[in-house]
């Protein structure tokens, strides 16, 4: 049989597994957005209708615009996203209105409003998405006709939009604690997981291992920049939605959890790389190696631990029994009593006991009480 006749099945099985996987996860993002879907229609038609039943406006197009702009899907911080949304469309489209009354329509003066729309909006505000609606929105004015109502009257829809978003954004308000749990449990696992690839690379002798966990730790710094900044808008509803005030202390925690859980993740980088270089020059003993990868995987069990602490049902238990556990591996951090000698082992040691204290920090343990429990080096 021709090699491309056999390579064929393959082709086409690789292909289904492919699309099978990619409308699995289209699925889940689509039951996961429901919710949010209705009320961007909700408030998109809401505000349509509100312009044009009571301020009499025909065809208020930018308050159904700025409303679904506003309260799209992103995890920037929802509150400035949707101000910087409403102000920018409010912005931009008064803008236009002043320039389409004073220039008139056509190419040049469409070319002139987006250009001074930009330098406004880059003077006002230093936001991509703030930029981009005062242009976008200034542009429109000028290309579609003026309403019926005069060219003002896109400027009050434009606000109509913006307060609708804002007033679903304060009284129906998205749990601010469901996302951040989701958050924390998946950059732990990987954390966890790091930890494990770095003890197989010492009880393997293999340094490709620890090579992997150091491009594991490294692939999850951008999603920890966007989780920390989904936190600042969990923050926020917290703090103004009444549904969810009385959670303000929990989401805050969460926010201080994951700074310490980033810091604990770029000191995992930072081990991972020496480990590399230890295991290249065969700077451990057998001793040294054993008890070096047995620390590795407790800690990363107690990483699991720490996990299932953030949204467990028996949260507090869990939590403190992850403490202990992380307790217990930091006093025997010291190279005496992991039968490490040479320097470069050392320095293994002493990257590890910086990690450790991250951690006993997300444990939340006071940073003094978690860097006494570390052996006195000598």
């Amino acid at each position: 049989m021709p090699e491309s006749a056999q390579a064929e099945p393959a082709r086409a099985a690789a292909t289904y597994l492919f699309l099978k996987r990619r409308a699995r996860l289209g699925l889940r993002r689509s039951a996961n957005s429901v919710f949010h879907a209705l009320l961007i229609a909700v408030c998109a038609v809401g505000a349509y209708y509100f312009s044009e039943l009571v301020l009499g406006h025909h065809g208020p197009l930018f308050a159904a615009t700025s409303a679904i702009v506003a309260l799209g899907f992103t995890r920037d911080p929802r509150l400035r996203r949707v101000l910087e949304v409403g102000v920018g469309c409010t912005i931009g489209i008064a803008v236009g209105d002043m320039l389409l009354h004073w220039l008139g329509s056509g190419i040049w003066q469409a070319a002139l409003v987006v250009f001074l729309s930009i330098l406004l909006a880059r003077f006002l505000d230093s936001g991509a998405i703030f930029t981009t609606q005062l242009a976008l929105q200034s542009l429109l004015v000028v290309l579609l006709p003026i309403p019926e109502g005069g060219p003002f009257s896109r400027s009050i829809d434009a606000v109509v939009g913006g307060c609708f978003a804002l007033a679903a954004t304060f009284l129906i308000p998205r749990d601010p604690r469901r996302q951040p749990r989701d958050d924390l449990r998946e950059v732990l696992a990987e954390l966890s997981l790091v930890l494990r690839e770095c003890a197989a690379a010492l009880s393997y002798n293999d340094s490709t291992t620890a090579w992997h966990a150091l491009v594991r730790a490294r692939s999850q710094q951008p999603r920890i920049d966007r989780m920390r900044q989904g936190l600042r808008g969990s923050v926020e509803i917290a703090k103004l939605a009444p549904m969810y005030r009385r959670h303000l202390q929990e989401v805050e925690g969460m926010a201080r959890l994951m700074i310490r859980v980033d810091y604990a993740m770029r000191s995992s980088r930072v081990l991972a790389r020496r480990l590399a270089s230890v295991i290249n020059n065969a700077a451990l003993s057998d001793a040294g190696t054993v008890h070096l990868a047995e620390v590795l995987g407790q800690t990363a069990s107690a990483v699991d631990e720490l996990a299932a602490a953030v949204s467990g049902a028996k949260a507090h238990t869990t939590m403190r029994h992850a403490r202990d556990s992380l307790a217990d591996i930091a006093i025997r951090l010291h190279p005496r009593d992991l039968e490490i000698t040479r320097m470069e082992g050392e320095t293994v040691v002493l990257l590890f006991r910086t990690l450790m204290v991250d951690l006993l920090e997300a444990a939340d343990m006071d940073p003094d009480e978690a860097r006494a429990l570390l052996p006195t080096l000598q």
